[in-house]
């Protein structure tokens, strides 16, 4: 049976969309697989990894009938990077195995049974549906996904906080050492929702989302449950478990007062900050900041004796300040903000944490704890 029949173009894209969750280690062996399911001309795809399932369909040429399998995800996905764009490929199946057909190319793979695969229970509680552009959301993505914690035993730090109330859409993530919050207006009124998506479900969005300003018309649309989200763009059903538990209050975190600031462009912030990271220590990647009238200078030494020194002007008139950074946060911020030109960076003394905000951006605000050298 001729389940699809496309250009290399079409099946690669659909497989590619769900097939980012699929994990390189398993416990369950068919959670490598993506679950192909035919019914009539429309195909769905779909992968899990028991947490977080993805799900697109689309209409294919093929034989008439209903038919379900399993497929190595990262199998199929490298045969058929292997052919051509434009290339017209036929996947049929026959006695537990799926051959797929390009031109003279032929490539017979394993399967296993559609029924083996887990899909996501989805909760009976779904809350109303509330839209929000994609652009928008991609934008705030970007704004915060960088601080979040990996594998923190504070679990509830593996992910972004992502609160909306009346017009506003507000996402924190932090690691303890620094936090990122970023701010949207939108502009249809949303139901309050307060809740914590886990790390892999945002960066998987930040992914699929699509920025293109100019195709608001097709938004991406959210539900909540008491333990899931639901995200539902771009033909993608997109279905993922929530963390459980009390995100910290980042209201506290955020400074309100700090009387010394000063503004930076950023480009040149961020060269200087690299060339000092050569010759931090591998473990700490600590650099000391000393403020003066005028001057800005970064230095870095590590326990070979080496060191490494930068000296900026800037338009600054307040404290003398040295106080110490984990350089790997200041760089991270300014790495994924390289479309903003210039920074504003604000201080109270020696002790006290940072704040980064931009002055095109007021939403946002990036908070670094300082570290002692």
């Amino acid at each position: 049976m001729i389940v699809i029949r496309a250009t290399q173009e079409k099946v690669l894209h659909a497989l590619q969309a769900v097939a980012g969750i699929v994990e390189r280690r398993h416990t369950l062996p068919v959670l490598a697989n993506v679950l192909i399911r035919k019914t009539g001309d429309r195909v769905e795809f779909t992968a899990s990894d028991l947490e977080v399932q993805i799900r697109t369909s689309g209409s294919f040429d093929g034989d008439a009938g209903n038919f379900a399998t399993t497929v190595g995800a990262r199998k199929l996905i490298d045969v058929l990077r292997s052919l051509s764009q434009d290339q017209v490929v036929s996947v049929s199946s026959f006695q537990n195995k799926l051959t797929l057909q390009g031109g003279r190319s032929r490539f017979t793979l394993q399967t296993l049974p559609s029924d083996d695969f887990p899909l996501v229970q989805e909760a009976p509680d779904f809350g109303p549906t509330f839209s929000v552009p994609q652009s928008t959301l991609k934008s705030l993505i970007g704004q915060v996904h960088f601080a979040m914690a990996v594998h923190d035993i504070r679990y509830y730090l593996n992910g972004v906080l992502f609160i909306a109330e009346g017009r506003s859409l507000v996402l924190v993530a932090t690691d303890g050492n620094r936090l990122a919050h970023a701010q949207a207006t939108l502009e249809a009124e949303i139901p309050r929702q307060e809740v914590i998506l886990p790390r892999k479900t945002v960066l998987e969005l930040q992914r699929l989302l699509r920025d293109d300003k100019e195709d608001e018309t097709k938004p991406i649309e959210i539900r909540f449950a008491s333990n899931q989200a639901k995200f539902s763009f771009n033909g993608m059903e997109f279905v993922s478990k929530l963390v459980e538990g009390k995100f910290p209050d980042y209201n506290r975190v955020i400074p309100r007062q700090h009387k010394n600031h000063f503004s930076i462009d950023s480009a040149t912030f961020l060269a200087s900050l690299q060339r000092t990271a050569i010759l931090t220590s591998e473990k700490f990647k600590g650099v000391r900041v000393n403020l003066e009238p005028g001057l800005l200078r970064i230095a870095s030494s590590n326990a070979e004796q080496e060191e490494a020194t930068e000296e900026l002007e800037i338009d600054y008139a307040g404290d003398n300040i040295e106080i110490g950074f984990n350089v790997t946060y200041l760089i991270d911020v300014l790495t994924n903000m390289s479309d903003c030109p210039v920074f504003k960076v604000e201080l109270q003394d020696s002790n006290s944490s940072a704040l980064l905000t931009l002055p095109d951006h007021a939403g946002f605000k990036y908070v670094v704890m300082p570290m002692r050298i």
